[in-house]
């Protein structure tokens, strides 16, 4: 009784209440963190738990894991910097623009790189990653090349003063309003007839088929969801640093995020966004302790893969359910 009561899907009210408390609980850390080095650690952190919602909500939606998607994250840095000197929009609209352009782009190529499975697919994503990272490397005069490229905001974006996107108190408050706002979107989204639809094509898309429903546009759909996801932590992480480079498109960085979201949990929709933030402060407290810190952090990856094979998310969903259950039993006695 109690675990269906914890997994009875919540009203979107009660979502948008939670979602509220939330940004509270965001306000109040930033005003009680008194560090602005640990401050920027949780930017940053938050910044990445964005983009691993990306590859998360791939693997969870469609099963399959990408190697690629810092393509995304990087490209959008790179988009924004040139349309800023090519053309005369508003920031704002090419922000907006470049989000939405990735999201088309990737859709189209995802037609047919979805027909894909298993072990090709990941090559397959690596493989396009690193091609746009070896023509972004060498592109010295359009991108700057090996050096990057320096983005020269105005002086308001979106009706906000550019320092406070470049300040780690008022950064880490978007970022995590940012996260919030996905989160929620997604999760309405998920309510809808497409979250079980690409749940029941990721289980057995033959069967999908059979009953009658089209199966390549919900995975396509699915793919530029992730990409645009990616592309939106891409804009935030320039906004910050004003700042854009080839490594932030290496396969190294789709790997590190892939790690997030193992250790997150890539069965529920925020597991990635957990793994994110604690693979980054867990990594930054290691760093500060040892040399041999990524040894120590493979060892902490496969205990909680053992032990919890749904990530931190599902582990703390099964405690929870536990506890619940141990609640209930109780109050029958």
């Amino acid at each position: 009784m109690s675990i269906a009561i914890a997994d009875k899907k919540l009203k979107p009210l009660t979502m948008l209440l939670i979602a509220i408390g939330f940004a509270v609980f965001g306000v109040f850390l930033s005003k009680n963190i008194a560090s602005l080095v640990f401050l920027s650690l949780l930017t940053q952190a938050l910044i990445y738990a964005i983009f691993a919602l990306g590859p998360g909500f791939l693997l969870k939606q469609n099963g399959m894991i990408s190697f690629g998607h810092a393509l995304f994250f990087g490209i959008s840095g790179y988009l924004v910097g040139m349309l800023m000197v090519l053309t005369d929009w508003a920031p704002d609209l090419i922000i907006i623009f470049v989000i939405v352009l990735i999201g088309i782009a990737s859709f189209v190529p995802a037609l047919v790189i979805v027909r894909v499975s298993g072990i090709a697919f990941a090559m397959l994503t690596l493989a396009v990653g690193q091609g746009f990272y070896v023509m972004v490397s060498r592109s010295r005069g359009i991108t700057g090349g090996a050096d990057g490229m320096n983005i020269n905001f105005p002086s308001h974006i979106f009706g906000m003063e550019i320092n406070l996107f470049q300040n780690p108190t008022s950064m880490f408050l978007i970022c995590w309003f940012v996260l919030i706002a996905v989160l929620f979107v997604l999760t309405l989204l998920l309510r809808t007839k497409f979250g079980p639809l690409t749940e029941a094509i990721r289980e057995n898309e033959e069967r999908t088929r059979f009953i009658g429903y089209r199966t390549l546009i919900p995975r396509a759909v699915v793919y530029a969801i992730s990409a645009m996801l990616s592309a939106v932590a891409g804009v935030l992480s320039i906004l910050y640093a004003g700042f854009v480079s080839p490594e932030s498109m290496h396969w190294s960085v789709s790997g590190m995020v892939l790690i997030m979201v193992i250790l997150g949990g890539g069965k529920t929709l925020w597991g990635p966004a957990l793994g994110a933030v604690v693979y980054y402060v867990f990594r930054d407290y290691l760093g500060e302790h040892t040399t041999h810190w990524m040894g120590v952090l493979g060892i902490a990856l496969i205990t909680v893969i053992v032990l919890w094979p749904e990530g931190l998310a599902g582990g703390l969903k099964h405690m929870y359910q536990n506890l619940l259950l141990s609640f209930s039993k109780k109050r029958s006695v």
